[in-house]
């Protein structure tokens, strides 16, 4: 299981960053929805990911948070092996 804060997300590439540290994503991990897709969508053993203070995303990213969240939302629904929970 993985607990990311979103309170640590205060602007749109230090949420990618700690996203990338959190998940241990490799260093070629592109910062972008894309890549996060990329990488949630190819993951093979069971991850657990719980999201917690999501209510303040919108803050800090603006309407970027809305597709970030789609982005764990959509990956977990097609992943098996991800489940994806807000707190």
């Amino acid at each position: 299981m993985v607990i990311l804060d979103a309170l640590e997300m205060t602007d749109i590439q230090a949420a990618h960053e700690y996203i990338q540290c959190q998940l241990d994503f490799p260093a070629y991990y592109g910062h972008n929805l894309d890549a996060l897709w990329d990488m949630l969508s190819t993951i093979s053993e069971p991850l657990h990911i719980i999201l917690i203070n999501a209510d303040k995303l919108p803050a800090n990213l603006g309407g970027y948070a809305e597709l970030l969240l789609a982005v764990f939302i959509e990956a977990a629904e097609s992943n098996n092996a991800l489940k994806f929970e807000l707190v």
